[in-house]
């Protein structure tokens, strides 16, 4: 089929993975980010606090009203979605301290809330999609994980998974990841949402995207992929967005039925299907053959905005049907070799 990599191979999936306990290597850090807008005339709602000020305006954290999400409050706008720089919030004051606008500190900063870094805090989307500092360090410290498990909650939800039960990988306070792995088999490594207790279709989430660097080092085995990851179940399937890899892009999993080509962020995507039995079993209930979608770009990126919401789109109006949505989250899975990968923004966010 012309495409180079792990063709004819089979890349297994994780399966369940088992909780384990994990140390702590030091402090967390966060990304120094910034982004330009203008603050507007105070609304007259009354806040939840005030601290310090911008230019004299109260720093509030007033919640929004009169939307179709009138229950949120101003830290779950922050972090499940992208409304902190949109000019009905900046010119109202909504949020001010949970977009970043202010502290209570007493330090003004930027009131365009996060910036190219991706994140201001622990959870927050709050960037303009497609801002994305490619040269962004990574933080510092961190929390160490070893062999199988998971941990994490909103968009820092992080799981490793192998084969062999091996493989490591490093979390911090603002969604960011490294991972490492030494011969562990099929190594999987990511970090985003988990909604396994809870699975809706993907349109119940409203618009997910998601922005990424990626540093690789070493190797990686017969296949790999660095993208996103997630399955659904009633379909069971299991999904990849792969936007680079170890070996020679584009990777074809192998076994695969080509669905055709779409463009998506700027990129072309070679639409994948298969069946497959993996080694690991999969995340649906009593199901033991279940369907792959992948999208492949055909040409690879290290850094750049995942428009998740349209490949989902695109593969349904290829016959490419979705279930019930466990997961969505940024991956790197590693098919051998000693290898680790650098993830200094590993931000996946909803937007409504």
């Amino acid at each position: 089929m012309g495409l180079v990599g792990c063709s004819g191979s089979e890349s297994p999936p994780e399966g369940e993975a088992n909780d384990s306990s994990s140390t702590t290597t030091g402090q967390t850090g966060s990304f120094g980010a910034t982004s330009s807008g203008t603050t507007g005339a105070n609304s007259g709602n009354t806040s939840n606090s005030s601290n310090s000020a911008i230019g004299g305006v109260p720093c509030t954290n007033v919640r929004p009203t009169g939307t179709e999400w009138d229950e949120a409050t101003c830290d779950q706008w922050a972090s499940e979605t992208n409304e902190c720089n949109m000019a009905w919030m900046v010119n109202n004051n909504y949020c001010n301290e949970s977009c970043g606008r202010c502290n209570s500190g007493g330090t003004a900063t930027s009131s365009g809330g996060a910036g190219s870094t991706g994140a201001s805090n622990a959870t927050t989307g709050g960037s303009v999609p497609g801002d994305i500092d490619c040269n962004a360090p990574m933080p510092s410290g961190g929390q160490h994980h070893s062999g199988n498990g998971r941990g994490g909650s909103g968009n820092l939800a992080w799981e490793i998974w192998s084969n062999m039960g091996t493989g490591d990988m490093t979390t911090f306070d603002v969604p960011a990841f490294s991972a490492a792995w030494n011969n562990s088999g099929d190594y999987l490594g990511r970090l985003g949402y988990e909604w396994g207790n809870n699975p809706q279709p993907y349109t119940a989430h409203g618009n997910i995207i998601a922005q990424f660097v990626s540093r690789k080092s070493g190797t990686a085995g017969g296949f790999s992929f660095i993208g996103m990851y997630g399955w659904t179940v009633d379909p069971c399937i299991e999904w990849y967005i792969v936007d680079d890899s170890y070996n020679t892009m584009p990777v074809n999993p192998g076994n695969t039925t080509n669905m055709g080509t779409v463009e998506i962020d700027g990129g072309s995507y070679i639409m994948y299907t298969r069946h497959t039995t993996g080694t690991g079993g999969s995340r649906c209930s009593g199901v033991s053959s279940w369907g792959q979608y992948y999208s492949v770009r055909t040409t690879a990126r290290d850094c750049g905005q995942i428009s998740l919401t349209e490949h989902f789109d695109a593969w349904e109006s290829l016959g490419m049907p979705l279930g019930g949505l466990l997961e969505a989250k940024i991956l790197i899975e590693a098919g051998g070799g000693t290898g680790s990968i650098d993830f200094p923004i590993a931000n996946v966010m909803l937007t409504r």
